[in-house]
């Protein structure tokens, strides 16, 4: 489940990094998400005898969607700033590396030598990662994206617990779509955030399959997280950041420092394998 995620995630980041202004497209797909989701499960719902959502699930979901809406600004900034093939490895590859101490310190869980091993190349593969552009102004907001990542996966895995996973997902998904827009708003407002008359607005279709995407991906990711500990589902998901990084440096011609991004991301590919064990 965690492995399919990573393909997901992977393919909808790609999508987003050459949309324009990944913002304004996050918000379309936002809206798209929660539409998508709610026709597809509310059968389902019905069917399965109209499941509830225990209150602290909700209130861990409604956690989550703030942590979340934050991550998707911060994606976009960093993105806006960066090449996808330096931002993806930086901010998914220091996700893990939070959760897994989470995991450690709050939830109690343990590791194994090859998995501090693990820990040890995913600090390596970030840090190569991190000097290949380090003159950029994307690794601040890279770096706090895998803050994000981190904390509402750590919320996520207490909260999905308390709840059924797609339920909750979906409880996610909506609060995100009405969270976004309004932040949006207020970042128009206070003039911190406006979009450029030269970016089109992502097709109704486009922002629609990385919304389904998106879903898929995080859905996944839920059920995962209900089965396995966040120590090595978390870690596992970031499969996807050498794919990515090679296909910035290949499609996108992203050359700059190319053997360094490129070892980088290995190394946090196999930090990632060795967390798995």
């Amino acid at each position: 489940m965690a492995l399919a995620a990573a393909a997901f995630h992977g393919t909808w980041n790609v999508l987003v990094k050459v949309s324009g202004d990944p913002i304004h497209t996050f918000r379309r797909v936002t809206l798209t998400t929660a539409a998508t989701a709610t026709i597809a499960l509310l059968p389902a719902w019905w069917l399965l005898g109209r499941p509830a959502l225990d209150p602290a699930a909700a209130g861990l979901c409604f956690l989550s969607s703030i942590l979340e809406t934050a991550y998707l600004w911060l994606l976009s900034t960093a993105y806006r700033r960066g090449e996808l093939s330096a931002v993806y490895p930086i901010a998914r590859g220091s996700a893990p590396l939070l959760s897994v101490l989470v995991g450690l310190t709050i939830l109690g869980e343990r590791l194994t030598s090859p998995q501090l091993v693990g820990v040890g190349l995913l600090l390596v593969g970030i840090l190569a990662v991190t000097v290949s552009q380090a003159s950029g102004r994307a690794t601040l907001p890279a770096l706090l994206t895998g803050v994000a990542i981190a904390a509402y996966t750590s919320v996520d895995r207490v909260g999905v617990r308390l709840a059924t996973p797609w339920v909750y997902g979906w409880l996610l998904f909506t609060l995100m779509a009405l969270e976004l827009p309004l932040s949006i708003w207020i970042a128009s407002a206070l003039r911190l955030y406006r979009i450029s008359d030269a970016v089109q607005s992502p097709r109704w279709g486009e922002a629609t399959l990385i919304g389904v995407f998106m879903w898929a991906g995080y859905f996944l990711v839920l059920w995962a997280l209900s089965l396995a500990p966040l120590a090595v589902v978390a870690p596992v998901r970031e499969t996807a950041v050498v794919a990515v990084a090679v296909w910035g440096v290949w499609r996108l011609r992203e050359r700059s420092r190319t053997a360094m991004k490129l070892s980088g991301a290995l190394a946090t590919l196999m930090g990632v394998a060795l967390l798995a064990l």
